[in-house]
């Protein structure tokens, strides 16, 4: 395994608004990288400035160890790019848009692209005018892999895509891994990762706060604990918990207590229901951008 794609002190301020700021990964041979965030965390924006779709205030892209800037041509053919909003001329055909992008390539990719229309059901015949959300995502996803790419950037790429056409997709990545590809996977839908990616990069306010594997993360123990009691304020008190969610005689917490301490304070106390439960991969994620 080498290093495919290595983004290093990666700024981007549009005027003096933060865009990202000293974005420093780099992802493997067949590794799928989950760069997860919220909606405005800087995702996008460091997606444009990977590909020089807006110029980056400072920093530096690597692709296999070399420089990539905006005019490589041998480098673009190695990058398959699926954008979180797709535009493309709204008059020609499906078949007319593939027809040319067939065009960009010196090999032959036809049969590729015939494969991907049959397993994501594109009707090539309609307009772009007059696809669906979901059938021009679909499009988005052929454009982008059809010339089979060492290194996709995937920025959204399951939205409008409906469960069946969304499993259908998971299971192409799978396959691209396999195949030694490199993927990397901007999303804000959670239960996306744990299904595909190897690590995490969590950003935040255009920086980013950790990179994590998705087996360290699974095994933080983070565990909420609800307690049903007419005592509440008195457990509230002697436990010193800090509530996240709390009504009249309801509490839940954060557990930072061994079960047998926690189990031992609560003795004194008449509970009328006590749920422990882990975290789910969604509440670590919740936990860590507090």
């Amino acid at each position: 395994m080498g290093t495919v794609l290595e983004i290093k002190h990666l700024t981007k301020y549009y005027g003096k608004v933060l865009g990202v700021k000293d974005l420093s990964l780099s992802l493997q041979s067949g590794e799928i990288f989950g760069f997860i965030g919220p909606n405005g965390a800087g995702k996008s924006t460091a997606i444009r400035s990977i590909m020089h779709l807006i110029r980056k205030t400072s920093g530096e892209i690597l692709i296999n160890g070399q420089s990539f800037d905006k005019d490589n041509t041998d480098f673009k053919e190695l990058i398959g790019y699926l954008p979180s909003e797709i535009y493309l001329y709204d008059d020609l055909t499906a078949k007319e848009i593939l027809d040319y992008h067939e065009t960009f390539y010196k090999k032959d990719i036809h049969k590729r692209r015939c494969e991907l229309v049959k397993r994501f059901q594109l009707d090539e015949k309609k307009k772009i005018e007059d696809l669906s959300l979901g059938n021009l995502k679909k499009l988005g996803i052929i454009l982008a892999f059809m010339h089979e790419p060492k290194l996709i950037i995937l920025d959204e790429a399951t939205s409008g895509l409906d469960p069946i056409m969304q499993q259908e997709f998971y299971t192409l990545l799978l396959e691209e891994k396999k195949r030694g590809t490199t993927i990397f996977y901007s999303t804000h839908i959670l239960n996306e990762v744990s299904k595909i990616c190897d690590r995490v990069g969590m950003i935040k306010d255009g920086k980013l706060l950790k990179i994590e594997t998705i087996s360290e993360l699974s095994k933080k123990n983070l565990v909420f604990v609800t307690i049903s009691s007419k005592e509440k304020e008195k457990i509230k008190e002697n436990l010193k918990i800090e509530s996240i969610f709390e009504d009249e005689n309801t509490i839940k917490f954060k557990n930072y207590l061994d079960f047998n301490t926690l189990l031992n304070k609560l003795t004194k106390y008449k509970i009328d229901k006590l749920l422990i439960e882990e975290a789910t991969l969604e509440d670590l994620f919740l936990h860590d951008y507090k």
